[in-house]
């Protein structure tokens, strides 16, 4: 019996919260949209009165056609801004493509030159070096040798190198 009262005892005191606390909530509410107003305070705006502020008045008294318009004409704007972002973005990736294309020929165009230059110089400098040279001759002024016949012409001899074992032996 004593467990069956203490039951019935919480059962009620767990009913009587439930009971308060949705008798509160429906009061908040009910309170809250009576004293619904908006002020205005300089450049801000609060749900509470402030020192100079004004009560501003902020229902929207259009129909529900003109509302259904002003939404539709928003996704409008915001489809017709995805597509101007889209176009400019692509606009801005082939200005970059076509700049980085540029500098690629410039560099391409001045290693030539600096290849060119350096070619050039080198040229210069072994024509400079074959002037300071003194020429050879291409005859042969040997006494015992046959007269306009070239150097080139003649057998080369050979030196005989002696060998290792016969030093050591």
């Amino acid at each position: 019996m004593k467990t069956r009262k203490r039951r019935e005892k919480r059962v009620g005191k767990f009913g009587l919260a439930v009971f308060l606390i949705a008798a509160c909530t429906w009061s908040t509410s009910v309170a809250a949209q009576g004293s619904a107003k908006t002020w205005r305070c300089g450049s801000t705006y609060s749900d509470r009165p402030c020192e100079g502020g004004k009560a501003v008045k902020v229902d929207d008294p259009r129909s529900d056609a003109d509302r259904r318009a002003a939404e539709a004409g928003a996704k409008s704007n915001g489809a017709q801004a995805d597509k101007l972002e889209r176009s400019r973005l692509s606009l801005e990736k082939a200005a970059y493509d076509r700049d980085r294309q540029a500098a690629r020929e410039a560099r391409s165009a001045a290693m030539a030159e600096r290849r060119m230059a350096l070619s050039e110089q080198q040229a210069r400098e072994r024509a400079t070096k074959a002037a300071g040279d003194p020429r050879k001759s291409t005859m042969s002024f040997n006494s015992g040798g046959s007269w306009g016949k070239p150097a080139g012409d003649a057998p080369a001899k050979k030196k005989k190198r002696k060998s290792r074992d016969s030093d050591a032996g």
